[in-house]
């Protein structure tokens, strides 16, 4: 019989990792990092619950770091198989990967360096080279095509609107169920990327649950974010936006293209503070065939629909110091989105204490994030092993995120030709997903399972 193990995303938002053990073969659906709360954290330094190589395989959904950001350490504890996933997907983690690695090394040394860590030495959870090792075992698979992963096992991809090459996933069991990997939901109507591919049919299916109990702000075609750039532009501040890397940055940049095409805002240096973000966006541009149309007859040749007048991409660290230090009235969209990590820590560091600037968030915050804190009111947040004033305005868009909102996954569920014997919830925090599972037993008539943290079920 076949089983699944919940080794992530079970009442988190967190670290997806999804075991399928099937006819004695085992493939790992995902294999993300925990991100946010501390006791989360703690989890990827954990000895992984089966032995490494046992696994005949790795099957990503997309390139955000909650689904393949711990490859490497299965990589440095020895896992020599293949990682399938779409080309875009394979194309992203040549980026995210390598600079997550650079990432926690640099923050290893950071604490090293001031002592602000209790760990003697601090470690990081890989280093690049265990990165550019993993890269070497992706193996990219195109829409829509089967192809087996393990003896008894094969997976096919169909498009799901979250990324550049995200999918769900629906696996094929010889003389067993089918099961339909979720993974993450994009949304419908929205730029730069298609719609989600209607569901097909599946015995199982696993389904993210991040909003599951509120809808989005309807589209305002761009006000929010006008409203927030001419108020930032008022007080002689600048505007910090913390984003994803991957995704995020490109409809940020398509909407500030069309609100200063539309002389809607003040024409203002757009500065894209991010290695990872820079490359992406040719990604982005280079697979323009897999955007929406009119994003696409923009791209096909350059960045198009994402340049604004006076855009900018900082190259150098020595660039990024100056423009950290810049007190001019300026955009700077700078990685990571919930504001663990990465360079834009640096421009916080310096725009929170003055009320001039704006700090925008644009995407969930995870419980235990710097971001989460900041949305939620704190007066203080640390970075860097320093206490950091907030008096900066702290602003919110909910209309931009990449996910899905309850009314949109009950609308794809909706597209399923029947509906599956077994539904189980995952990749949410408790309350959304309760909720969710709730409206779900009402309209649909099934009761789906919200497992828990290393529960095991039988398929």
């Amino acid at each position: 019989m076949a089983q699944l193990t919940f080794l992530g995303a079970a009442r988190t938002v967190t670290g997806s990792k999804f075991l399928l053990e099937h006819g004695g073969h085992r493939v790992l659906f995902d294999c993300g990092l925990f991100q946010g709360l501390k006791e989360l954290r703690l989890r990827n330094w954990d000895e992984f619950p089966v032995p490494v190589k046992s696994l005949d395989a790795i099957v990503l959904t997309h390139a955000h770091l909650d689904h393949v950001g711990y490859l490497p350490r299965l990589v440095a504890h020895g896992f020599r198989g293949r990682v399938f996933c779409t080309a875009g997907t394979a194309d992203l983690c040549r980026l995210i990967l390598p600079d997550s690695a650079r990432i926690q090394e640099e923050d290893a040394r950071q604490a090293n360096r001031h002592g602000y860590s209790k760990h003697h030495p601090a470690l990081p959870l890989y280093s690049e080279v265990d990165a550019q090792r993993a890269l070497t075992q992706l193996q990219p698979i195109g829409y829509e095509r089967p192809i087996d992963v393990a003896p008894g096992i094969s997976v096919e991809m169909r498009p799901a609107g979250h990324l550049l090459g995200s999918a769900f996933v629906l696996a094929r069991l010889e003389q067993g169920p089918s099961v339909l990997f979720g993974g993450d939901l994009g949304r419908y109507s929205r730029p730069v990327l298609p719609d989600p591919a209607n569901g097909v049919a599946a015995d199982v299916l696993l389904m993210e649950s991040t909003y599951g109990d509120r809808e989005h702000l309807q589209d305002d075609t761009g006000e929010a974010l006008a409203e927030i750039v001419h108020d930032t532009v008022r007080r002689g501040g600048k505007l910090i936006i913390p984003s994803f890397a991957i995704g995020r940055v490109e409809e940020l940049l398509y909407w500030l293209h069309q609100l200063e095409a539309e002389r809607r805002i003040p024409v203002l240096p757009v500065h894209v503070d991010s290695p990872m973000a820079t490359e992406a966006l040719r990604y982005y541009a280079a697979r323009a065939g897999e955007l929406d149309p009119d994003v696409r007859s923009r791209s096909r040749r350059d960045l198009g629909a994402f340049c604004t007048e006076r855009f900018q991409l900082v190259a150098s660290t020595q660039q990024s110091k100056e423009l950290t230090a810049s007190r001019k009235p300026a955009i700077v969209i700078s990685s990571s989105g919930m504001a663990t990590g990465g360079r834009v820590l640096h421009h916080m560091a310096a725009a929170l204490p003055d009320t001039r600037n704006t700090v925008l968030f644009v995407g969930y915050q995870a419980a235990g994030t710097r971001g989460r804190k900041l949305v939620d009111g704190a007066e203080l947040v640390r970075i860097h092993g320093d206490d950091v004033p907030v008096r900066a305005r702290i602003a919110r868009l909910d209309s931009m995120s990449a996910h899905a909102d309850r009314t949109e996954l009950l609308r794809w569920l909706g597209t399923f030709p029947s509906l599956p014997r077994q539904l189980f919830l995952v990749h949410g925090e408790p309350a959304p997903m309760d909720s969710l599972k709730a409206e779900i037993e009402r309209r649909f008539q099934i009761a789906p399972h919200t497992p828990g943290h290393l529960e095991t079920v039988s398929l």
